[in-house]
């Protein structure tokens, strides 16, 4: 993709995710994600309804007149974003990528963040850590996300969710907001996703393709691994084999949904023929 391609592209996903994050997200945002606490902002004069428990008795006294102290919620808060750039990303149906998809819900999310003055940092990762960007502030810093969004091309096409959670806990001491965006083909990151909930805020968004659930029966047919780059000789027809794959895809699914859960993490699933605003909005109202 060439430079003007690209910025056309950057452009383009600023005008919708924003307008998203505008009007929609970072107002529930601010809601679901709290700050580290309160801080002292000023003293007013007492109003009726003001909490009693809030009156400063030095001032009231100076001016014979009840005031109470006024506190802001301490922000400063990072969000990381921890995206899954291995080859099952690029797969899709109905003219959209599960790849485009994740795109905007990253923007998104930056956006929102960068609304409440926020941090924000992103970690790119197969079964390696493929980029990282450590979390700043500013609209010029999340543009330079979505660049590395679009247009970044991964060493391994492999995926490895246990190893970005390690390099997560590794990197970010404190306290963060953390969207792990994935189809979550992965398995065995129960133990490292438990020790990163233990000081990380974490949810999982779930993106797939409605037709990555079912293997259709086309007889023998020639199908590229997107992980390892391998081209088998398939029998769709033979119905042992198709029960196997939609075995081995669900065990993968309930084994997402369950590890979260269990270690206290969020989980959002959005199909990409689905609106992951609807999802999005519905899940931080449910925090």
């Amino acid at each position: 993709m060439d430079t003007k391609d690209l910025l056309k592209k950057v452009r383009k996903i600023e005008i919708k995710t924003r307008r998203l994050s505008d009007h929609i997200f970072s107002g529930e945002y601010h809601t679901s994600f709290k700050g580290r606490g309160m801080t002292f902002s000023e003293v007013r004069q007492y109003q009726f309804g003001d909490d009693i428990r809030a009156i400063d008795w030095n001032v009231t006294a100076r001016y014979n007149e009840a005031h109470v102290k006024v506190f802001e919620e301490e922000r400063e808060l990072t969000m990381m974003l921890m995206v899954d750039i291995s080859g099952s990303e690029s797969f899709g149906s109905k003219n959209q990528f599960k790849k485009d998809i994740v795109t905007e819900i990253a923007a998104t999310m930056a956006f929102s963040a960068t609304q409440n003055n926020d941090k924000i940092g992103l970690i790119l990762f197969s079964d390696a850590i493929e980029l990282y960007i450590p979390p700043k502030k500013g609209r010029s810093h999340v543009l330079r996300i979505i660049r590395e969004l679009i247009e970044f091309q991964p060493k391994s096409r492999k995926t490895d969710l246990a190893q970005a959670l390690k390099f997560l806990s590794g990197t970010q001491k404190k306290k963060a907001i953390v969207f792990v965006i994935s189809d979550f083909m992965s398995e065995e990151y129960e133990h490292t996703l438990k020790i990163a909930s233990k000081k990380h805020d974490i949810t999982g968004i779930r993106v797939y393709d409605i037709r990555e659930e079912k293997m259709p029966n086309l007889g023998m047919v020639s199908m590229l691994d997107a992980e390892t780059g391998a081209i088998e000789l398939i029998n769709t027809s033979s119905k042992a084999v198709r029960m196997n794959y939609e075995k081995q895809y669900h065990n993968k699914v309930t084994y997402f949904k369950e590890t979260f859960s269990k270690s206290g993490s969020g989980v959002v699933n959005t199909r990409v023929d689905e609106s992951y605003v609807t999802k999005l909005l519905s899940y931080f109202k449910s925090r």
